[in-house]
């Protein structure tokens, strides 16, 4: 048995992206699997997605990208924020998509393109109102004329606040996009166009366009405050290493931060914050234990959490379960983020550890 794992339910995954696309119907389906599949495993999430009906995979970076390809896998694959000394001539002989969003990086698209002696397929990013990646309006018409030169697969962007049903930064960013795209139609390309991400997907039909890019919701975890069938994809667990019992006044962990009222058993647990349990959650987490939501006292430690147990008979290899779907009562990642101040995609995100095990159901 290992310290701790990450069980990724891939059924579930199956599901949410064949509900995704389901909602996109004139859409194609990009299934983002940048930062090694939200910490689910890229290769695995990107095999499932396809199988459900995903038509691309969306990267991250150019290396990312041909990971997946040297894993076998040949669906269009989009790859969007490299490094400026980034091996792009690698991407385009592996027909990975490149995203642009200046003329400085037209220019190194253009060079690794006659390193590679092939032509590369380009999607243009237009900053809508993001402030990170993408190009300026006042310096779009010069990029489209310039890019005229390659293939020209899309135009694309990226929203702030699609989370926020009804935020106006939308709708201004959707005319923002417009205009742009009627930019590109004047200089004579005929691009596709992408901006939903999960929240626009589930939230604005409107945004869908040629491609949706799914990416938190299609791992089950839901960016918008309406409910959707969406399936919780990861789960954590451990199980119980030592157990013991303290006397009334006993203190437990660094800072004696908690002490037992009354006399009761313990049990520890291998899984720290080493290994994805933020300390943050010191006093404030609980885990499935025997059946029973039970609270972890004293702080969270490097490679143990202690679980107080009442007077409760507890065997040492029982599961713990850290974090889950919920439905047998475990906490969620989601949970996790609401009582750290953080966002579900960091706790998931986060569980890609050297001593945590990865295993597909």
């Amino acid at each position: 048995m290992a310290r701790s794992e990450v069980v990724v339910d891939l059924g579930a995954l199956r599901h949410n992206v064949a509900l995704l696309a389901s909602l996109a119907p004139s859409s194609e389906t990009m299934a983002v699997v940048k930062a090694d599949g939200y910490g689910h495993g890229a290769v695995e999430v990107a095999r499932a997605a396809l199988e459900a009906g995903a038509t691309w995979l969306g990267s991250c970076s150019t290396q990312e990208a041909l990971a997946l390809r040297a894993a076998g896998l040949r669906a269009p694959i989009l790859a969007w924020l490299d490094a400026p000394d980034e091996d792009l001539a690698a991407g385009i002989a592996a027909d990975v998509d490149l995203s642009v969003s200046s003329l400085s990086d037209l220019r190194r698209v253009a060079e690794a393109a006659e390193e590679a002696d092939a032509r590369p397929r380009i999607h243009l990013k237009i900053d809508t109102g993001l402030s990170r990646n993408g190009c300026q309006p006042h310096d779009w018409p010069e990029l489209v004329e310039q890019a005229k030169k390659h293939e020209v697969v899309a135009i694309w962007s990226h929203l702030a606040c699609a989370d926020e049903i009804g935020h106006p930064s939308v709708d201004l960013q959707a005319k923002r996009f417009d205009d742009a795209y009627d930019v590109a139609r004047s200089h004579g390309l005929d691009p596709r166009r992408h901006i939903a991400n999960s929240a626009a997907l589930l939230t604005r039909p409107d945004l869908h366009f040629d491609i949706v890019r799914p990416g938190i919701a299609m791992y089950g975890l839901n960016p918008v405050p309406t409910e959707h069938d969406l399936r919780p994809v990861m789960s954590y667990r451990s199980h119980v290493a030592l157990t013991k019992r303290i006397p009334a006044g006993e203190s437990v962990s660094y800072g004696m931060t908690w002490t037992a009222q009354k006399d009761t058993t313990l049990a520890l647990v291998p899984a720290g914050y080493a290994d994805g349990v933020p300390r943050a959650l010191s006093g404030r987490m609980e885990v499935l234990l025997s059946g029973k939501r039970r609270p972890v006292v004293g702080r969270v430690c490097m490679d143990q959490i202690v679980v107080d147990c009442g007077d409760d008979r507890i065997d040492e290899g029982a599961e713990v379960v850290l974090f889950g779907d919920g439905r047998r009562g475990e906490p969620t990642a989601t949970e996790w983020a609401e009582l750290t101040g953080t966002i579900d995609y960091e706790i998931v995100c986060g569980m890609y550890r050297p001593r945590v095990r990865r295993i597909y159901t």
